[in-house]
């Protein structure tokens, strides 16, 4: 929509804009204010956060959670799951349990999958948010986007302000959800067509005109932002209702207090998912809902379900079926919704380079895999801190050309698992083979945890470019580290104060590539001690670059060494691996050790990442905590790392 010439209140430029106030706004909100960008963070409702909505948290997340600095808040609130159980008819109809499973996969990281309402989730992360901004970025409410404008002519300069857009102030009595008649809080609002009408902005109203570098369109599935730019969003709704309750139970349903999936013979089906605070979340099929007569949604072109006449007591009423020979009553209801099954996704996650889009806006699904709010965060996740590297003049834009490519591909995954889970889960026993189902959920237990995204060769990803994302790509050097995947999490031991950390825990998101410089046991090894010595006279040489580097927040080398400490003196390694800062004061955290402590068990990272004790290895990890690029830890392995960064990364590019 093109900007109208009006006399707005008022005029600003910021660096990003972020249009919705939702998972995946606040992690680019979380980057932005951690790397210092200038962002105007906007959403059409009111302040209040209401009750339900998204509630899985997944392996992946709380581990980028941890890198933050407050996953630990989520340990102390939230419902894990640990078991998965399978429940189906028996020839009387009754349901029965028939298998029990862990929950997603025992081992892929330490953490489990997790629930609890994204209320919470987005208050720990606004807390951060203000902790890291000082106070200055926050939400904006209620603030409706009305136009928007891109000027192309610019091309990738990071100086102008070539996207305008117009936003309207909205009182706060308009901007709260329609909870259509009905008492207990729900979220049919966003469900079906979606709730908000937009119209041109007039001359007089409460109007504000913003500049800006980017945009990131985080507003959703019927995305304002999406629709501006002309990006369909291609895929299938299928006629299927689903209804979902939060509520405390009361039944002598043995099993209420872990994760469930139950087929009934006749009545549908139903997935149990304890939450916090005695909270249980079912989704219940529902196999008859009314419709607003003949008349058919803008969105999905199916009839239109009438939102007035869904009811929670209706949805109870399905799940007290499909428990049979189980009761079910309920002591508190908190929230309910409804919604249509069906899989769609952009087919471009932005423009120009300019105006991004992301989470719901780019794909939509079932809530069923609990991944919605996951792949939100993680799509912003891997997109803002590139868009502040251009922002500040750190990165090539020409980075930013790697969202799409990584991202899509794992929102087309998502798609695919979510249409074969969902038909599963819709069929009715006889339809389909019980053992096929719990086949499907055991084997799509690795990609729902998020730990097994691999993203393909890229500028910022060095593998072979004809490399199938579904054959982790390794380098021999370590054998178990996939290039493209996040780097899986070990015990370190830090040199200085031979104290034991998890790895993650001292990797955290401070918007830097670390160089991991693995040198092995060089005091058995002399190689290995010539080549610390190479690669460190390398990093001080002032070609390198590699002070403003760390002053930029750019890069930081770390040293992981696998020698007995008892052999190990603390000058034993070089200067820029321990640099002092312009008061004198060293960095003691930079050196890690892979040996065994006196307190805990330690000292097997080099055999978890398939690295030789006596060869070593040189390994790039990008800000976000996936492998960029793994070489010899010799100097010619870090001039190759030099080239390798010197594609893209503006400080580096002047010296190679």
């Amino acid at each position: 929509m093109a900007v109208p010439e009006l006399a707005p209140l008022k005029e600003s430029k910021v660096d990003v804009v972020i249009v919705g106030a939702g998972p995946a706004g606040y992690m680019a909100a979380l980057w932005f204010a951690r790397m210092g960008i200038k962002a105007k963070f906007i959403d059409k409702r009111s302040t209040k956060i209401f009750t339900g909505q998204a509630d899985g948290l997944q392996p992946r997340v709380l581990e980028v959670f941890e890198t933050f600095g407050f996953v630990d808040r989520a340990i102390k609130e939230v419902a894990v799951g640990y078991e998965a159980c399978f429940y189906e008819p028996d020839d009387e109809g009754k349901i029965r349990l028939v298998d029990k499973q862990p929950e997603g996969v025992p081992g892929i990281s330490r953490f489990n999958g997790s629930v609890i309402h994204q209320g919470r989730i987005e208050t720990w992360i606004s807390d951060a948010i203000e902790e890291f901004s000082k106070g200055e970025l926050q939400v904006e409410r209620p603030l409706l986007p009305e136009a928007m404008e891109v000027d192309t002519s610019v091309g990738d300069s990071t100086t102008e302000y070539p996207v305008k857009m117009v936003l309207k102030k909205l009182p706060d009595n308009d901007a709260g959800p329609d909870q259509f008649g009905h008492k207990v809080e729900n979220g049919l609002y966003r469900q079906f067509d979606g709730d908000q009408k937009y119209e041109v902005p007039k001359e007089g109203e409460d109007l504000e005109v913003v500049h800006a570098k980017y945009v990131l369109g985080c507003d959703g599935a019927h995305s304002w932002v999406r629709k501006q730019l002309g990006i369909e969003h291609k895929g299938e709704t299928t006629d299927f209702v689903w209804g979902v309750l939060d509520i405390v139970p009361i039944t002598d349903f043995p099993n209420i207090r872990k994760r469930c999936s139950i087929h009934s013979k006749n009545d549908g089906s139903i997935m149990v998912i304890p939450r916090e605070n005695g909270l249980v979340r079912l989704y219940i099929q529902l196999r008859e809902v009314d419709h607003e007569g003949d008349k058919l949604s803008e969105v999905t072109g199916k009839k239109r379900v009438d939102r007035s006449k869904l009811t929670a007591e209706q949805i109870l009423a399905t799940a007290q079926k499909i428990f049979y020979p189980f009761s079910l009553e309920v002591a508190e209801t908190h929230w309910f919704t409804a919604y249509q099954i069906g899989q769609r996704v952009a087919t471009d996650f932005q423009k120009d380079n300019r105006v991004f889009i992301a989470g719901d806006a780019c794909h939509t699904h079932s809530p069923k895999a609990g991944q919605g709010m996951n792949v939100s965060m993680m799509d912003t996740f891997n997109l803002a801190w590139k868009i502040g590297y251009v922002v500040k003049g750190l990165a090539d834009p020409s980075i930013l050309h790697t969202y799409e490519l990584e991202r899509h591909a794992v929102a087309d995954d998502l798609i695919a698992y979510d249409l074969q889970l969902s038909r599963l889960f819709s069929s009715k026993p006889g339809e389909i083979s019980t053992e096929e189902f719990r086949s499907v959920i055991e084997k799509g237990g690795a990609f729902t945890t998020g730990c097994t995204v691999n993203y393909d060769a890229s500028v910022l990803i060095d593998k072979p470019a004809d490399r199938p994302r579904t054959e982790p790509y390794y380098s021999a050097l370590a054998s178990n580290l996939a290039i493209g995947m996040r780097l899986p999490d070990t015990r370190i031991v830090m040199q200085s104060d031979g104290r034991p950390w998890w790895f993650n825990q001292r990797l955290p998101s401070t918007g830097e590539f670390r160089l991991l410089v693995f040198i092995g046991d060089y005091i058995n090894n002399p190689s290995l001690k010539k080549q610390m010595a190479d690669i460190g006279e390398f990093l001080a040489r002032p070609e390198s670059n590699v002070a403003q580097l760390r002053r930029d927040a750019v890069l930081q080398p770390m040293l992981v060494h696998a020698s007995p400490q008892a052999e190990v003196t603390w000058d034993d390694f070089p200067a820029v691996f321990r640099p002092r800062d312009e008061r004198g004061v060293m960095d003691y955290w930079s050196v890690l050790a892979d040996t065994p402590t006196l307190h805990e068990k330690t000292g097997d990272a080099y055999e978890k990442y398939g690295i030789s004790r006596e060869v070593g290895a040189a390994i790039v990890l990008r800000p976000d905590g996936y492998v960029a690029k793994v070489a010899e830890p010799t100097l010619e392995g870090i001039e190759d790392i030099w080239r390798f960064l010197g594609g893209f990364l503006t400080a580096v590019k002047a010296t190679t």
